[in-house]
């Protein structure tokens, strides 16, 4: 727990001072009131789910510190600026509900088997209940003028499709998949697709629609290197 003031909760007696009168003032109690405490991560996770919904330039302090129930010399403290807080839920987005592609590059066996799960976990993802549809990577840099939060946001989901692309060259070059398969124009349309299922969650498809265009997109895809009808 933090204090109000961004500082460690602390326990501490009642300030007393002297009344310092020879000949015996008495001890006054002075009172002073104590920095409200809150929970840091509570507080970063209602940040996370505002910046969610309304993109970073649309969301503002005063917005942060109504949903996170803080004042603003406390969220200064606590985060830094507007931009540091951004940072921070940005990470904690990429572990809680944005890290799937990276899994299934990770344990499916091939580049298309990976495709396919982070296709049909983004389905899900993007329009479960209990927080804003779509991904926070994709939206909260739309209309934006900071530089340095659109730029990093855009080298995420770059980073995403130049990981896809590495799974699928490493595919083409073990006989997986046709030697003459284009990886990086593969690689962008899967990025094309997944980033266009966000925009559709956000515009009210169903987990069971963007299924089917999952599928669609997966048709695509060139047979296997051993392929030769």
């Amino acid at each position: 727990m933090v204090n109000d003031d961004g500082t460690a909760k602390a326990s501490t007696g009642p300030d007393t001072d002297s009344a310092g009168a020879a000949g015996g003032g008495k001890a006054r109690t002075k009172s002073r009131g104590r920095p409200r405490s809150f929970d840091r991560e509570t507080a970063l996770e209602k940040a996370l789910l505002a910046f969610w919904e309304h993109g970073y330039e649309a969301t503002s302090v005063s917005d942060l510190t109504r949903v996170m129930d803080i004042g603003a010399p406390s969220l200064y403290a606590a985060f830094g600026d507007k931009r540091s807080l951004f940072e921070e839920v940005v990470r904690m987005y990429g572990t809680r509900h944005g890290s799937f592609t990276d899994r299934a590059l990770a344990e499916e066996p091939t580049a298309r088997a990976a495709v396919e799960r982070a296709l049909c976990e983004a389905a899900t993802a993007y329009t479960e209940p209990g927080h804003p549809h779509g991904c926070l990577v994709v939206h909260a840099a739309t209309n934006c003028s900071t530089p340095e939060v659109e730029k990093s946001l855009r080298d995420r989901r770059n980073a995403n499709i130049a990981a896809i692309e590495s799974r699928i060259r490493a595919d083409v070059a073990a006989g997986v998949l046709p030697p003459a398969t284009d990886a990086a124009a593969l690689a962008r349309h899967a990025g094309a697709m997944i980033q266009g299922m966000s925009q559709q969650a956000r515009d009210g498809a169903s987990r069971e629609e963007l299924e089917a265009v999952a599928e669609i997109a997966l048709s695509v895809w060139p047979r296997t290197g051993t392929h030769t009808g």
